[in-house]
């Protein structure tokens, strides 16, 4: 059994299900009689789905797939298509359309020069 302590130095994540695991073990059994420990079941098995999320995982699985098989079975008749999609003006643009005027965006090495005290700095 591990320490009980978790990365940060803090309790571990599952530390307070290992307690109630103990705790249980503790009240339903003696040295004599271990029949109790099937009433603990539960408790052990909520500890092992802390440890391992199983359950959590299988859940999850399940939705994804239930997801998927959604949207496989729902049609795309309002998609957009190619030729929507080409009238934004995004995909058949020119290059000439495109380019930028560098010389006023950009600056250049005489604007980061060193000027003399009152030259006004240089505006493209």
């Amino acid at each position: 059994m591990a320490s009980g302590y978790g990365l940060a130095g803090g309790p571990a994540r599952c530390f307070p299900f290992w307690q109630e695991v103990l705790a249980c073990y503790v009240v339903n059994t003696n040295s004599e009689d271990d029949s109790g420990k099937k009433k603990c079941a539960p408790v052990l098995e909520d500890y092992y789905e802390c440890l391992h999320h199983k359950k959590e995982a299988a859940k999850i699985l399940a939705l994804q797939h239930a997801y998927r098989k959604r949207e496989a079975e729902t049609s795309r008749d309002n998609a957009p298509s190619a030729g929507q999609i080409r009238s934004l003006g995004l995909l058949d643009k020119s290059a000439e359309g495109v380019a930028i005027d560098k010389g006023s965006v950009l600056p250049t090495l005489a604007d980061n020069m060193a000027r003399p005290k009152g030259d006004k700095p240089i505006v493209h």
